[in-house]
C-alpha cells in the first residue's frame, strides 16, 4: 500500500479548498477534471505531489490523472509567471498576425509559447480560439482581452504590466 501525503500542511487554506472539492464531488472518479481545476486554482499549478494526491483520493491510477492533466491545455504543470499572456491562434487571428505577436513576446521576454520567462515574470500561452474573431488578432494579458493588436503593442502592454517605463517611439 502506497501512502500519499497531502501536498501541503492540513492547516494550509489551499489544501482545505482541494479537500473540500474532493468531498463535494463524493470522491467520484468522474469528477477528476473538476478536482484538478480546484487543485490548480488553489495551488496555481499542478505539482507531481498534487497529481499523486488526487489519484490516491479518487482511487485512480496516477497515469490516468497525469494523462488528463497533460491532455487539456488549461492545466499547467509548471508555475505560472507573475503575468500571463494568452495569444489566440484561431484561424482569423493566425491570418492577421498572431504568430508575429508570439514571436515578439518571445524576443522581448524570452518566453516561448507554453513557457515562462527565465526571470519568472511572464508566461506565454497559446489558445486555439478565444471566440472574438471580429477583434483579431487578440491577446489576453492578465485576464484583460486586447483586440486588434500588434506584436509591438502587446510587448508594450506587458512591459507596462511589469512596471517598466513606456518606450518612446523615435
Amino acid at each position: 500500500m502506497v501512502i500519499v501525503r497531502p501536498p501541503a500542511p492540513a492547516e494550509d487554506t489551499r489544501q482545505r479548498v482541494l479537500d473540500a472539492a474532493l468531498k463535494r464531488t463524493g470522491f467520484r472518479q468522474d469528477a477528476l477534471i473538476e478536482v484538478l481545476h480546484a487543485a490548480q486554482n488553489s495551488f496555481g499549478y499542478l505539482t507531481p505531489e498534487l497529481l499523486w494526491y488526487v489519484a490516491a483520493r479518487l482511487r485512480l491510477p496516477p497515469s490516468r490523472v497525469y494523462g488528463v492533466a497533460t491532455f487539456y491545455n488549461f492545466f499547467s504543470l509548471k508555475p505560472p509567471g507573475d503575468h500571463t499572456v494568452i495569444v489566440c491562434e484561431g484561424t482569423v487571428c493566425y491570418i492577421r498576425g498572431a504568430i508575429k505577436i508570439a514571436e515578439g513576446l518571445q524576443a522581448a521576454f524570452g518566453a516561448a509559447p507554453g513557457d515562462t520567462s527565465p526571470d519568472g515574470k511572464v508566461s506565454v500561452a497559446i489558445a486555439r480560439c478565444l471566440g472574438s474573431c471580429a477583434l483579431a488578432p487578440i491577446v489576453v494579458i492578465d485576464g484583460q482581452l486586447i483586440g486588434k493588436t500588434s506584436a509591438e503593442a502587446a510587448v508594450e502592454r506587458v512591459r507596462l504590466a511589469l512596471g517598466a517605463p513606456a518606450e518612446v517611439a523615435p
